[in-house]
């Protein structure tokens, strides 16, 4: 558990998967980024899945809920995922039900980060996992979900996100947002139009959930290599110098969704360059 003031952060896991490292690093050739961390014998890199679980003014917040378990055996072989039941699990392992949720928030709707806002109920029918909870979500991200285009239909699925409305459980918000008086969402777009970072700020101290802004430590030592999943490249990276400085100044603890070796870090800054000092390990 992490403590930002008064408020209680509990990262959680939906598990690991394998993506191609050329789609994490980008233009950046190989002999480069396997001095970061080594590929496999398919050239795949491990990827975290990890969420949040937030109480913050009374409220008890999911940030992000990995890929889910609505996978065929095959899908899940291709993925490399873990066995069913992880982010629910690990929610359990801490003492809290689906049913104690009151929000979800959703940094964007790419399926390994909100594929576990449904799960399949027994007329194979897409329902909120969460049954309390109101979900949040960005009202171009939604509108790019809905209507993907040839690069991104093989990430958004409506099963993911339209089940929500359905249910009347889906709250689409227009820019940055107040969730509570100790916790926020900011637009930090690049990965996609709206992507957004969740920050807390309590008591003179400060924390941010970067999401896909940064997933790894790497992406804010080194700002030029830009994953290939971005779909504005450039503009990510101006996102990410803003992100570095704004961490920079308030000393704040960062924490990385995707990094399967470091869950938390703060950043510095010497002599011109960026550098994560680790804070928690792997969880």
């Amino acid at each position: 558990m992490i403590q930002i003031g008064n408020v209680r952060i509990h990262p959680v896991s939906d598990g690991v998967f394998w993506a191609d490292g050329g789609g994490l690093f980008g233009l950046v050739p190989r002999v480069l980024w396997e001095k970061v961390v080594a590929p496999d014998a398919l050239n795949r890199v491990p990827m975290a899945l990890r969420c949040l679980l937030i109480e913050s003014a009374g409220k008890r917040i999911l940030v992000d809920t990995g890929y889910g378990d609505k996978f065929t055996d095959k899908e899940r072989g291709i993925l490399g995922l873990t066995s069913e039941g992880r982010l629910l699990a690990d929610l359990a392992r801490l003492g809290f039900r689906a049913e104690d949720v009151d929000i979800v928030l959703n940094t964007h709707l790419h399926a390994d980060h909100c594929g576990g806002n449904t799960r399949w109920n027994e007329r194979h029918e897409a329902v909120p996992t969460f049954p309390r909870a109101e979900y949040w979500v960005q009202r171009l991200e939604l509108a790019d979900a809905r209507f993907p285009d040839e690069r991104t239909r093989g990430t958004y699925f409506a099963d993911n996100f339209m089940p929500l409305e359905h249910a009347e459980q889906l709250r689409v918000i227009d820019g940055d947002s107040l969730v509570t008086p100790e916790l926020r969402l900011e637009i930090a777009p690049g990965h996609t139009r709206s992507h957004q970072v969740v920050i807390a700020e309590s008591l003179g101290a400060s924390a941010i959930f970067l999401a896909d802004a940064a997933s790894w430590a790497w992406a804010l030592e080194r700002l030029a290599w830009v994953p290939a999943y971005d779909v504005e490249p450039l503009i990510s990276i101006q996102t990410k110098k803003r992100l570095t400085r704004w961490a920079i100044t308030r000393q704040a603890l960062l924490l990385f969704e995707h990094d399967p070796r470091l869950v938390s870090g703060r950043l510095r800054e010497e002599d011109g360059r960026f550098k994560v000092d680790a804070e928690q390990g792997i969880d």
